[in-house]
């Protein structure tokens, strides 16, 4: 079985490195326990127990990562998923609310939420707490998009 590795992609590499950085800087500790070599991260990242994803600055933004456990979560895989517009993470009743708090990252750098409804491709619904989304910026403070996780979801009938 071809097992997906999109940790040994240079573009997944940077983009992990983004993500781990940008947490640190906002939240003043680490986003995972992880050393080792770029690519090392990048696999420990993909690997985490909880989900983290992020998309771009498009204007209607398009997830550009997704670790093993959102993809699981979306119901999706690695093609689909970083061809999907991120609004497609929330029901069409919880778009303005999730507009909402993307707006307010953009302003204040991060937000840390209690509780959202999100949906699978498939149209499974979960319950997400504990979750947090940060700005992503690169090399002299350029923009790249924003990044989130969360650490509990269960999910609902």
């Amino acid at each position: 079985m071809n097992e997906i590795q999109p940790w040994k992609q240079e573009s997944v590499i940077l983009n992990s490195k983004l993500i781990i950085d940008n947490f640190q800087h906002w939240m003043g500790k680490p986003l995972l326990e992880i050393t080792g070599t770029p690519e090392e991260m990048a696999k420990a990242l993909f690997e985490a127990p909880h989900p983290v994803f992020c998309h771009g600055t498009e204007a209607d933004p398009i997830y550009n990562y997704g670790n093993r456990k959102a993809m699981e979560l979306w119901e999706v895989s690695w093609e689909e998923l970083t061809q999907m517009p991120s609004r497609y993470s929330a029901p069409p009743m919880d778009q303005e609310e999730r507009l909402q708090l993307l707006k307010t990252v953009t302003e204040n750098g991060y937000i840390k939420q209690g509780k959202g409804i999100r949906i699978s491709r498939t149209g499974q619904r979960f319950l997400i707490s504990d979750f947090i989304v940060w700005n992503l910026f690169g090399d002299r403070e350029n923009y790249c998009g924003q990044a989130a996780t969360f650490s509990q979801w269960e999910k609902i009938d």
